[in-house]
């Protein structure tokens, strides 16, 4: 940071992250030499702070803050225009790296959630998860080149009920005899705002090949407990089930059907730096075990299409 004499009297200054997005939460307060304050504005939704108060010329410390931010200061002085021109400030995320390193990561299923949540009978909601799945994202140097690969077990839905369980994975809705995976593959990468891409991809399911996007939050970087460093993502995306081929309904009374038409699709993601995750608690929640292999990222036998339409 820097400060001037020159121009209108009052406070300039604009506030971003590292990667260059606006920190519109950030407040930027000003001391005098014993300490007082003496001046404290909130940054705009461009993250730009201006303040028409004059200043007494002499030196000051300027200190800018964001929830979720390393707080930054330093020293700034006044002449006798009024005027602080304190420039471009660049705030970091607070306790880890600003976005992960780049190189391979390999998502963690053990401290990963792969979730659905479908409507029924139009009043409430039915929550699922799949608990066998695997997967990898390259990080690239520039991040719009990074690209992620997973794959889910399709038998291995959890509505916790066992017979609507069976039921979805019959031929009325997953066939898993026929499509035993899922697949997800990216083909780009598109910045949504501070912490926020959209990831363009395709999703391989029932037998169907479709662009689907995925609305990505990354939530921070940090080691682990076994020497490792990790990547948290949550992503959410919804997905129309007459896309993909599973029209299986049932109409109630008025209409309703019992089964909603769109799937709500939520993922939290823990990826672990590297090929492979170099250790995991074991499933009864024992002592960690060592894993020797890379988590495997299996194909699915899909057809692609451009349009809705019956087999």
């Amino acid at each position: 940071m820097h400060s001037t004499g020159a121009g209108a009297a009052g406070v300039r200054a604009q506030v971003r992250t590292r990667d260059g997005w606006a920190v519109q939460h950030a407040v930027l307060t000003v001391t005098d030499m014993t300490g007082a304050q003496v001046l404290r504005a909130a940054a705009d939704e461009e993250g730009a702070i201006r303040s028409g108060q004059p200043l007494p010329a002499g030196p000051y410390t300027v200190i800018v803050t964001a929830v979720g931010y390393a707080p930054v200061a330093s020293s700034a002085i006044v002449t006798a225009s009024g005027r602080m021109d304190v420039g471009g400030v660049v705030l970091a995320r607070q306790g880890g790296a600003e976005l992960p390193p780049p190189g391979p990561w390999t998502i963690d299923p053990m401290h990963s959630t792969v979730a659905a949540v479908a409507q029924h009978l139009g009043i409430s909601s039915v929550h699922g998860r799949f608990t066998e799945f695997g997967g990898r994202i390259e990080i690239a140097e520039d991040l719009a080149e990074s690209r992620v690969e997973a794959a889910i077990k399709a038998s291995s839905i959890d509505t916790g009920n066992g017979m609507r369980d069976g039921h979805l994975r019959s031929e009325d809705f997953l066939n898993i005899e026929e499509y035993p995976e899922i697949t997800y593959r990216s083909s780009g990468l598109q910045p949504a705002g501070p912490d926020r891409w959209t990831v363009h991809g395709e999703l391989a399911l029932h037998g169907v090949v479709r662009p689907v996007d995925l609305e990505l939050s990354y939530l921070g970087t940090g080691p682990d407990p076994w020497g490792g460093v990790r990547a948290a993502f949550r992503a959410t995306a919804e997905l129309r089930r007459e896309d993909f081929k599973m029209n299986y309904n049932q109409v109630v009374a008025a209409g309703i059907a019992a089964i909603g038409t769109t799937l709500k699709v939520e993922l939290d993601i823990q990826a672990v730096q590297g090929r492979r995750c170099r250790w995991r608690e074991s499933a009864a929640g024992g002592p960690a075990q060592r894993v020797g292999r890379p988590t495997p990222v299996v194909a699915v036998r899909a057809r692609p299409v451009s349009g809705a339409g019956g087999r």
